[in-house]
C-alpha cells in the first residue's frame, strides 16, 4: 500500500473544522438564525483548552455544550472560540481550540460532523499557531465579539436527565440560570 504523504485525512479534518469556525463566526456577528442551535463536543484534555478547575474535574475527558438561548461574549479567532456559559448557576468562560473539537451537531437541520483528534499530543500542539496568551501579530485578524445575548428563539430539546444546565443572559447584561445544557455526545448520535 502506498503512503499518503499529502495527508488528505488531516486536510479534510481541517476543512471541516473551518466549517464550524465559519458558522460560529457568523453567530458571533449576528446571533443564531431561526431555530439553529449547536451541540459542540470537545476533548477537555487537548492542548489549549481553558476551563475552570471545577469543570475540568467534572468533565476530565470530554464535554459537550449546547449553544442555544443563553450564552454570552462568543469570540471566534482563527484557531479558537471562547464563550461564556453558566453551569449550575455559576458563570464560566470556556476557551476551546478548534483542534480540540470532537463533534458538532445542529439538530434543527440534522447536520453533524465528527472529528478525529491528532494521534498524539505533539501532533496536536503542532496544529496550534501560537500560545493562547500570546499577543496577535499585526496582520492577524481581530477576534469578533458580539453584543451580549446573541441567541436564538427556540426551546431547548430535552437531554439526558443527569446533565447540568448551562446558561447566559438573553438580553444585555442579564445572566439567568437556565438555557443550554451539557450533555454526552451519545444523546444526539443515536437520534434518527
Amino acid at each position: 500500500m502506498s503512503v499518503d504523504h499529502i495527508r488528505y485525512d488531516l486536510l479534510a479534518q481541517e476543512a471541516l473544522r473551518s466549517v464550524v469556525r465559519r458558522v460560529l463566526l457568523d453567530v458571533a456577528k449576528t446571533g443564531l438564525p431561526g431555530e439553529h442551535h449547536f451541540y459542540i463536543s470537545f476533548d477537555t484534555r487537548a492542548p489549549g483548552v481553558r476551563l475552570s478547575q471545577r469543570m475540568r474535574e467534572k468533565y476530565p475527558e470530554e464535554m459537550t455544550i449546547v449553544l442555544q438561548h443563553q450564552f454570552w461574549d462568543l469570540i471566534v479567532t482563527d484557531t479558537t472560540f471562547e464563550v461564556g456559559l453558566s453551569f449550575g448557576g455559576i458563570p464560566e468562560r470556556l476557551l476551546v481550540p478548534f483542534s480540540a473539537l470532537k463533534g458538532f451537531f445542529d439538530p434543527s437541520v440534522k447536520f453533524g460532523l465528527q472529528f478525529e483528534l491528532a494521534a498524539n499530543e505533539s501532533e496536536a500542539e503542532e496544529t496550534e499557531d501560537a500560545p493562547l496568551d500570546a499577543p496577535r501579530s499585526a496582520n492577524a485578524p481581530a477576534p469578533v465579539k458580539p453584543s451580549r445575548g446573541a441567541a436564538s428563539e427556540p426551546a431547548l430539546a430535552s437531554a439526558a436527565p443527569d446533565t447540568e444546565t448551562a446558561a447566559a443572559g438573553q438580553e444585555a447584561g442579564e445572566r439567568p440560570a437556565g438555557g443550554a445544557q451539557v450533555v454526552q455526545l451519545d444523546v444526539f448520535r443515536n437520534k434518527k
